[in-house]
Formats: structure tokens, sequence, C-alpha cells
């Protein structure tokens, strides 16, 4: 993950535990978790959208960029 291994890790947790304090790190946490949520999802969409767009190109008979 990154070229980070346990030893980078812990040091990354407790900086960020005295930065924030252990009150605050759960609550950022799930700040993080629902912001990658819902960027997976717009990006999902995205794909979605294009992949339609192409399918109805084809079904027109032009062929796809």
């Amino acid at each position: 993950m990154f070229g980070l291994g346990l030893p980078e890790m812990g040091i990354i947790a407790v900086v960020a535990i005295l930065i924030f304090g252990p009150k605050k790190i759960p609550e950022l946490g799930n700040a993080l978790g629902k912001t990658l949520r819902s960027f997976k999802e717009g990006v999902g969409q995205a794909d979605d959208e294009s992949a339609l767009k192409e399918n109805q190109k084809q079904e027109e008979g032009q062929p796809p960029v």
C-alpha cells in the first residue's frame, strides 16, 4: 500500500492522535469513509454514463471513438 510498512503506519497513527486527539479520530475516519464512498459512487455513475453513450453510438451505426 504505497510502500508503507507497519512501522510507518504506526508513526502516522501516533502523529494523528497527537494532532487531533483520540476523541476526534473516529469522527475523521467516518467523514473520510463517507467521502470515499461518495467518490466511488460518482466514478461509478460516470462509468455507467460513458458506457451508455458508447452503446447508443454503436446502435446508431457510428464507430466508437
